[in-house]
């Protein structure tokens, strides 16, 4: 019959060890723990995870005390990325079990985001118990202030509360500068709405993914870092061109309604973002072709695709603008008809020749493969 065995687990879900105190996880036997506390304690003495991890020693010690076996241990996800942190408190769970060998668990939290992970801990060894650990706070307007004062302090907050709102106001100063104060409303409204869309949308996980992809093409020495780099100052320089069209054609006729807002800034902006799509495409490709060259066919298709989209949409946004007498538009409604025509015919024809072209390097692929079986039998 197996023994009991009990791991007392704190878990950091953040990363404050490493990012702080430069520990790596995990952290596993009292002495190490107890070292990871004190190290965590110096470099940051009002971190909560401090009174986590004493707390886990301390219930450690009193297991230890009744005669249970019980082992103590420290694990740790991700400082900036918290789906990464998630696998990688998982993965490190799993060594951890299978190095101490437990059979339940008692996590010990610092407050309610380190219990998102209870799932993951129950799916791998049963939870006994949780233990929430509270710091007690002066219980008066001192107390009140100080709390909020370390809440706005804390990196992630304020990037979620104070980034918004100071663009938001420097847009709005800027636009009242360059003489558009009946816009500068709009753009504040629309700045707002944009970065709810960015939150609501997890868009933030995808900025998240590019800067990864940047340090990892960078680190490998990968063609891909070039282009990568390269694709973000165009779509800067596109989505400023996109915005000052949508000035230009606002201050020629303050009749346009939202959709003629959006055709502006398309009209204005999708010949850059054209661009800066094939410079990624063409670093993907390149780089696979160096290195994985058996997904070739998978990524082939990119510049195509962007091709084909974004011819679509200048037609479209060119017809829109012109057939709605836009002052100021130089195209002529009867030539808006031709540029759709125009695009559209050549976008399918893009997307279909990507498509050809994907199918053949496939299928060739497949054969080759085949022939190497056949070679190897």
């Amino acid at each position: 019959m197996t023994k009991e065995r009990t791991l007392v687990l704190s878990v950091d879900r953040d990363d404050d060890i490493g990012w702080k105190a430069k520990i790596e996880s995990p952290v596993v036997g009292r002495q190490e723990c107890l070292k990871a506390a004190d190290s965590l304690a110096l470099a940051d003495p009002e971190d909560s995870d401090v009174n986590a991890i004493f707390s886990a020693i301390k219930i450690y010690d009193e297991l230890i005390a009744r005669g249970e076996e019980a082992v103590v241990a420290v694990i740790a996800g991700n400082h900036l990325h918290m789906i990464e942190g998630d696998r990688k408190i998982a993965a490190t769970l799993d060594d951890v079990i299978k190095a101490t060998q437990p059979t339940s668990c008692i996590l010990v939290s610092d407050g309610a985001e380190d219990e998102f992970v209870v799932p993951i801990i129950q799916s791998r060894i049963p939870v006994a118990s949780i233990r929430r650990v509270i710091v007690n706070q002066m219980p008066n307007l001192e107390g009140t202030y100080y709390i909020l004062k370390k809440l706005l302090d804390d990196p992630k907050v304020s990037r979620v509360v104070f980034v918004p709102l100071g663009l938001a106001m420097l847009l709005y100063a800027s636009a009242y500068i360059l003489g558009y104060p009946g816009t500068a409303t709009i753009i504040v409204v629309g700045v707002i709405g944009m970065y709810l869309l960015y939150k609501g949308f997890g868009l933030d996980e995808v900025i998240h993914g590019v800067i990864n992809a940047l340090r990892a093409s960078m680190s490998r020495g990968k063609f891909s870092f070039v282009t990568y780099s390269t694709t973000i100052v165009l779509v800067v320089i596109g989505f400023t061109i996109g915005f000052f069209t949508v000035l230009n054609y606002y201050a020629a006729d303050n009749s346009l309604g939202i959709l003629l807002y959006i055709m502006s800034f398309i009209y204005g902006a999708i010949l850059w973002l054209i661009v800066a799509g094939l410079v990624t495409s063409l670093g993907v490709i390149t780089d696979v072709y160096l290195n994985e060259r058996e997904n070739l066919a998978k990524v082939v298709v990119f510049p195509f695709f962007v091709t084909a989209i974004g011819l679509i949409l200048y037609g479209a946004s060119t017809y829109i603008l012109a057939v709605s007498s836009v002052t100021g538009f130089p195209i002529s409604s009867a030539a808006g008809g031709i540029y759709i025509m125009y695009s559209t015919l050549f976008g399918l024809a893009c997307a279909i020749v990507g498509v050809f072209v994907q199918f053949i390097m496939t299928k060739r692929q497949a054969e080759a493969q085949k022939e190497a079986i056949i070679e190897t039998i």
